[in-house]
Formats: C-alpha cells, sequence, structure tokens
C-alpha cells in the first residue's frame, strides 16, 4: 500500500467549511441583498407594464414562457441526439478489470451516510462487501447519528467485515446528508472516494472500473459519475414511471451531456472523486439539499470535469406517493437553492463556466424548476378554454404565439414520452414503455412538488425530507 495516496484527517473536522469560507457558494442565506433588490425590480417592472398595457403584457409573457417552453423542449432533444451519437461514456472491459491486480489497486474510501436505516443497514453490508475490490484497500466509513439508537442497534447485530468502519456524526443543525460526508471526507483514506445510499447495490466490479477509468481520462476530469436506476421497477405505476425518468436522464440526458462538454449535475450517488481535489473544493454544502447537484456545478466553477461511467448502481424506487413528494419536493427545493447561489455574481459565473456551460447551467438548473412551476398554469389555462371557450384567453394567443403554443404541445409532450420510452427501451425494460407513454399524472405530481418546494424554499430551506427506504423487500437482492 502507498501510503503517500493517503490524505492525512484534519485534527478537527470543520462539516461547514464551504458555508465558512465561502459563504457566497453555500445555501446558508437564500438570498442575498442584491438578490432581493433584482427581485423587487422585476415585480415592479411588471406591476407597471400591467397598469399601463395590461393585454400586451399578458401577450408578451405568455410569448415568452411559449418560446422558452419549446426552447427546452429542443434542447432536451438535443442531449437525446448527442447520447446516441457520440461515445459519451467511460467503457471499461471485463477483461480490462479482470487484469487489474490486487496490488495495483489504491486505498479507495466509500462513504454510507445512514440515518433511521435500520431495514436497509444488512443487506447494505452485504451489498458492499460482495464488491470486487481487495478487502485490505478498502475504507468504507458508515457515517451514523449519534442519536440514532435505531440504526446502531441494527449494526450491533451484523458483523462488519474488513475495511469497514462507524464513523460517528455528532448531531447538530443543519441534519443534512452532506454535512455528515463532510465528515466522513475528513477522515477519509483513500486515493479515491465514492458515495453510496443505503439502498444501493452498485455492480460488483464498479471500484475496479473507477480506477482504470481514472488513469485514461485527462488531468482535469476529478469526478466520475455513475448510472442510477432501479431494481423494483415493476412494483406499481409510480415505480415503472421513476424508472422511466431515471432511464431518460442517467442514460441520455447526462450522457447527452458529456458528448457536448457540458457541465454534469451530479446524482446523490455513486459518485466517484479523487479524494485530495475533493477536499481542495472544500466537499459538499451542508446547507445544500441537492448538494450533488451543486457539487456538480462548483467542480465546473473551479476548473475540473466530470465524465459518465459505463456502470450501473441499482436502488430502490420509491414506491408510495407521499414519500415520493417529499422526496422530489428536496430535490426542487436543492435545484432553486442551487440555482440562486451560483447567480448571486451572474458575470463571475459566465466567466467561470463559459458561454456553453452558462447555456447548460439554466437550461439544467433553471429551466427544469420554472418548468415545473409553469406547467399548471398553462393546463388551468387549457381546461378552462376547451371547458368555456372563454373569449379572453383568445387575445392572449395570437396568431404566432398560438402557433408556437401548439407546437410546444406536440413536440415537447413528444419529447418527453419519447425520452422516457427510449430510455426503458435501452435499459431491454421493453414492458415499461407503454407506461411512458402514460406519464402525465406524474408530471402532475412533479409540479405539485415544485410548488411545495418553492414555498419550502422560504419557510424550511435546510429542512432535509428524509427518503423512506425498505418499502419494498420483495426484490431488494434482483437488479432488473
Amino acid at each position: 500500500m502507498n501510503n503517500s495516496e493517503i490524505p492525512s484527517p484534519p485534527a478537527s473536522p470543520n462539516p461547514l467549511e464551504l458555508h465558512d469560507q465561502e459563504p457566497l457558494l453555500s445555501a446558508g442565506r437564500v438570498l442575498y441583498p442584491g438578490q432581493i433588490l433584482a427581485i423587487l425590480i422585476l415585480i415592479a417592472l411588471l406591476a407597471w407594464s400591467l397598469l399601463r398595457a395590461p393585454l400586451q403584457t399578458g401577450v408578451a409573457v405568455v410569448a415568452v414562457s411559449t418560446v422558452f417552453y419549446l426552447v427546452f423542449t429542443l434542447y432536451k432533444l438535443l442531449l437525446t441526439y448527442y447520447s446516441v451519437m457520440s461515445e459519451p461514456e467511460i467503457r471499461i472491459t471485463p477483461g480490462e478489470v479482470a487484469a487489474l491486480a490486487d496490488d495495483e489497486c489504491p486505498v479507495y474510501s466509500v462513504l454510507v451516510p445512514l440515518y433511521h436505516e435500520s431495514e436497509t443497514v444488512a443487506n447494505l453490508v452485504k451489498a458492499l462487501d460482495a464488491m470486487d475490490y481487495p478487502a485490505d484497500r478498502r475504507d468504507v466509513q458508515l457515517l451514523v447519528e449519534d442519536d440514532d439508537i435505531d440504526t446502531q442497534t441494527a449494526l450491533q447485530k451484523v458483523s462488519l467485515p474488513e475495511g469497514f468502519r462507524i464513523t460517528p456524526i455528532p448531531p447538530s443543525l443543519p441534519r443534512t446528508k452532506p454535512k455528515a460526508c463532510n465528515i466522513g471526507l475528513a477522515f477519509a483514506r483513500g486515493k479515491y472516494l465514492v458515495i453510496y445510499d443505503a439502498e444501493d447495490r452498485p455492480e460488483p466490479d464498479q471500484l475496479k472500473k473507477a480506477v482504470l477509468a481514472f488513469t485514461r481520462v485527462e488531468p482535469g476530469v476529478i469526478c466520475l459519475q455513475s448510472k442510477l436506476n432501479y431494481y423494483n421497477p415493476r412494483y406499481n405505476w409510480l415505480t415503472r414511471w421513476f424508472s422511466a425518468e431515471y432511464s431518460a436522464w442517467f442514460d441520455f440526458a447526462l450522457p447527452g451531456l458529456c458528448g457536448l462538454g457540458g457541465l454534469v449535475p451530479l446524482g446523490g450517488t455513486s459518485n466517484h472523486f479523487v479524494t485530495a481535489v475533493l477536499r481542495d473544493v472544500r466537499g459538499w454544502d451542508a446547507y445544500n439539499v441537492t448538494e450533488d447537484c451543486d457539487l456538480g456545478v462548483r467542480l465546473y466553477r473551479k476548473g475540473y470535469q466530470t465524465r459518465m461511467l459505463d456502470t450501473t448502481t441499482w436502488e430502490e424506487a420509491c414506491s408510495r406517493w407521499h414519500f415520493w413528494i417529499r422526496q422530489r419536493t428536496r430535490w426542487l427545493k436543492g435545484y432553486m437553492q442551487t440555482y440562486l447561489v451560483h447567480t448571486r455574481r451572474p458575470w463571475q459565473l459566465h466567466r467561470e463556466l463559459g458561454v456553453r456551460n452558462t447555456v447548460h447551467f439554466h437550461m439544467l438548473i433553471g429551466g427544469i424548476v420554472v418548468c415545473f412551476l409553469l406547467n399548471p398554469v398553462y393546463w388551468i389555462l387549457a381546461i378552462v378554454w376547451f371547458a368555456f371557450r372563454a373569449e379572453t384567453l383568445r387575445v392572449l394567443f395570437p396568431g404566432p404565439v398560438f402557433f408556437l403554443g401548439a407546437l410546444c404541445l406536440f413536440v415537447g409532450n413528444f419529447a418527453f414520452i419519447y425520452s422516457g420510452a427510449l430510455g426503458c427501451f435501452r435499459r431491454r425494460r421493453f414492458d415499461l414503455v407503454k407506461y411512458a407513454l402514460l406519464v402525465a399524472p406524474y408530471w402532475a405530481m412533479m409540479s405539485y412538488s415544485g410548488w411545495r418546494a418553492f414555498f419550502q424554499l422560504f419557510t424550511r430551506p435546510f429542512h432535509w425530507e428524509k427518503t423512506q427506504h425498505g418499502l419494498d423487500t420483495s426484490q431488494s437482492g434482483k437488479t432488473s
């Protein structure tokens, strides 16, 4: 073992280091004075315009929204195109994995944040122990809150294999996953580091694939994102839609971004990092409830890049709508936090990302949220029109705007449905394709979560609505 590869932990880790040292890059404060002023000016201009010319203002707002929808739709189709037409993923063959000798494997740190996960820890330890990596070269930290008695009790019943250890997390605010990960990062011993969630089932050769991938990428690439998908896609309608969405995102959208050379908003698990660089950028923002997405953007701002690794981690799709709503609320709230954080100094963001990645940022982080918030407004307008033939709505959609709106209706819906169906097809889950065609209720749930996230952003910005795991135990060991 090469001791020079093992970073030395600090005497006392500070899980809030990013917030303390670079507060402008932390979500510890929702809005800064400049952002508040800009929002107030925008509201004042809109109100003044509505008072002076209400009809023209309404038409302009509808036109701008319609153009945005159309651009966003074409953007999603572009990502799918580049994913299909290029080879953006790093592929490691089984032969290359088999040829990697144990003494060539560096120490690899694995962080697993656990909070009220008593029902999953036994299967988790079993899955991580089954990974094809030398036991004396793995550094698996189970991050457990000091006051989480249930998880501690469950772990006491499990015999931890070689290379596993429990890292206690002192209870303090904010009670978030990234805060726990920052403490784990401080004590990580590996040259490389990966995050797994409590219910994850990574492919056994994933760590070796990551080691080999890091040896062939350019120096600026310090993060590899594995694909995520679900081992219980057929449990109910919700898991079928969820699986289609994940297949579209991780098998097409993110690889398409890599094909375009764009920034990658990371998934919440199976991110493989160069440990020393992750420490240099101060780890995760403990106040951001989608710390993964924020870190993906921040890495690009610091001059680093992410690539997609062709390996899959299997997770449990949330199968209860109320838990799904809570999970999606947290995700969208975190996207809002991330967008507000990185637009505090927009010109600096532009200089650090460049034109292309600035466009990616606004489309991926801001655009997704705007779509979910706007969708109910247009659904209500459509219902009112078809139900009452309200003539007052006709004036908001003059000829060119109506044409663009009709184009969005057909092309936009096609793009979103097509990406989900194509994702199921690529994963060879052909029986799920038909469910991707009936996804409208799922979109409604997303928009409800989006508005719930919007209000929570100002009332409970750092509240972590935990995903409930272990709801479907019948297929926990399966991967398709």
